[in-house]
């Protein structure tokens, strides 16, 4: 009799004297003192219980070993119960939910002061500063920097706005002529990198 063979025929064994004992894998392990995700292997026919736990698992169900090595039925695949429900999550309805959290505490603190008497509608400026560099950290851990340089735009953008609005100078507005520059600068630093495989496929069609 080949290994694979005895496998089988042990992993029959142990999954129908289990069953008829109402036993989980979790129990039978519990009782051997392995996991469940040992006794899976075992009624899987990925492994062979050693000379000693087949000892334990005769005298556990009131077998002699040579029972539990010798074929008595059809083996089938058991299901595994050390596996439970597959969960995916959704990367943009993650980034929805930490930017609706980010309004949220937004407009708490807005009613907050009004309820103080102070209406200090520019909270909603820091909260749309925090939410687009939230968005900006989201974006390069769930989906590898994906239209990072326009992200940073808007960002660098509403810094500038809460400078305008919070900077007590004269014409604020001149400070807006620096967002001009500071827009320059993210683009072509986003875009410094030089996609050298492009650049040789050019070069190969063209010889």
């Amino acid at each position: 009799m080949e290994l694979a063979e005895l496998k089988l025929i042990t992993a029959s064994n142990i999954i129908n004297l289990r069953t008829s004992h109402g036993m989980t894998q979790a129990e039978l392990g519990a009782k051997l003192n392995y996991s469940d995700k040992t006794i899976s292997k075992w009624e899987r026919g990925e492994a062979i219980p050693d000379a000693f736990v087949l000892t334990q698992l005769a005298s556990l169900f009131g077998v002699t070993v040579d029972d539990l090595l010798s074929s008595h039925d059809k083996w089938e695949a058991p299901p595994d119960e050390t596996v439970g429900p597959e969960f995916t999550y959704s990367t943009n309805r993650i980034i929805a939910l930490v930017m609706v959290a980010i309004f949220t505490l937004s407009l708490t603190v807005f009613v907050t002061l009004w309820m103080l008497q102070i209406v200090e509608w520019r909270v909603f400026l820091v909260g749309l500063s925090a939410a687009i560099l939230t968005y900006m950290i989201l974006v390069c851990v769930f989906k590898e920097g994906r239209h990072l340089q326009y992200i940073l735009a808007v960002f660098v953008l509403s810094l500038f706005a809460l400078l305008f609005f919070f900077v007590p100078v004269a014409r604020p507005w001149r400070l807006m002529l620096l967002a001009i520059p500071a827009e320059i600068l993210v683009f072509l630093s986003c875009n410094i990198r030089k996609p050298v495989i492009r650049d040789k496929l050019k070069k190969l069609h063209k010889d």
